[in-house]
C-alpha cells in the first residue's frame, strides 16, 4: 500500500470538511473494497476518512412501515435486525446472505450502495423497494441513483448518511452466488406493493442493476412463480465473463425470480 493520511470523523460535517481539506481524499468505512484495491496498488487516496465512529450514521428506525437504515449498518446488523425482519425479512434474508461472517460484520449497507459494484446485493433491493438514498446534500430516489458499473449520482464529497423505504406488502431475493466471493452471479429481487410490482435483477447486467418490466407486468397479473415462464430474457445487454456465459445468466434470472416470488 501506498502512504496514505488516516482521519477519525466524529461527525457528518467534520468528515465532509476532512474530505474537502485533502489532495485526493476518501471515504472509507467497512472498506471492504477500497482497502483491498489499495493493497493491490490500485487506488492510491491521499487521505481516509473513516466514517465508523459517526453516531448519525449508524442505527436502524421503522416507523410503522417506512424503514430508515444508517449508512454506516452494518450487514450483519441488517440481517439480525428484528425490526425489519417484521416487516421486511427479505432484506434480512438479503444482508446475510453477503460473503463470510468477516464481511458481514465489517460491510456496510452505505459502502455497499455507494461503491455499485455490478455483482453486491444491495442495489437489487434498493431499486426494487424504491428506496431513497439520503446524503449530507439531497434525497436520491434508487431509479436515479444507480448509473451503471461502479457508477452512481453522487457528485465529488457527497457522503451517503441513509437509506429510507416503504416497507412492501411481499418481497424476495435470491441470488447463485459465485462460490468463491458469494458475490451475486445473478440475483433477483422482487417487491410487490400497492403501487405496484417491482423486479431488480444484480450480477447480471452488462452496466450493473437494473429492473425487468416483462416480469413485472407478469407478476402483476399473477403473483405466483409459474407466471413468468413464459418471459423471455434477452441476453444481448448480459454480462458474459470466465463465471458464466450472458445465456447462462439470462436461465438464472428467470430461475432465481421464480426463488424470489416463492421466498416471498
Amino acid at each position: 500500500m501506498y502512504a496514505t493520511n488516516y482521519h477519525r470523523a466524529s461527525s457528518v460535517d467534520e468528515a465532509v470538511k476532512l474530505l474537502s481539506d485533502a489532495d485526493e481524499g476518501k471515504y472509507v468505512s467497512g472498506g471492504m473494497t477500497l482497502i483491498a484495491t489499495m493493497k493491490q496498488r490500485l487506488a492510491s487516496p491521499s487521505d481516509l476518512v473513516d466514517l465508523r465512529h459517526i453516531p448519525s450514521l449508524k442505527g436502524i428506525r421503522v416507523d410503522g412501515r417506512r424503514v430508515t437504515i444508517g449508512a454506516a449498518t452494518t450487514h450483519a446488523e441488517v440481517a439480525s435486525s428484528a425490526a425489519i425482519r417484521s416487516v421486511c425479512p427479505a432484506l434480512c434474508e438479503l444482508a446475510g446472505m453477503i460473503g463470510d461472517p468477516h464481511v458481514r460484520h465489517m460491510g456496510t449497507i452505505g459502502g455497499s450502495v455507494a461503491n455499485n459494484d455490478p455483482a453486491a446485493d444491495y442495489p437489487s433491493a434498493m431499486l426494487a423497494l424504491n428506496a431513497t438514498i439520503v446524503t449530507d446534500r439531497r434525497q436520491i430516489a434508487a431509479e436515479d441513483f444507480f448509473e451503471g458499473l461502479f457508477e452512481t449520482a453522487l457528485k465529488g464529497g457527497e457522503l451517503i448518511t441513509a437509506v429510507t423505504f416503504e416497507a412492501p406488502e411481499k418481497a424476495g431475493y435470491a441470488k447463485f452466488p459465485n462460490p468463491a466471493s458469494r458475490y451475486a452471479m445473478t440475483g433477483v429481487f422482487v417487491a410487490r406493493s400497492e403501487a405496484g410490482v417491482r423486479v431488480a435483477v444484480t450480477g447480471a447486467g452488462a452496466d450493473g442493476v437494473f429492473r425487468q418490466a416483462d416480469m413485472e407486468r407478469e407478476l402483476a397479473a399473477n403473483w405466483l412463480p409459474d407466471a413468468i415462464t413464459s418471459v423471455t430474457v434477452d441476453p444481448a445487454a448480459l454480462l458474459s465473463d470466465l463465471h458464466a456465459t450472458a445465456e447462462y445468466r439470462a436461465n438464472l434470472v428467470k430461475v432465481m425470480a421464480k426463488r424470489a416470488v416463492a421466498a416471498a
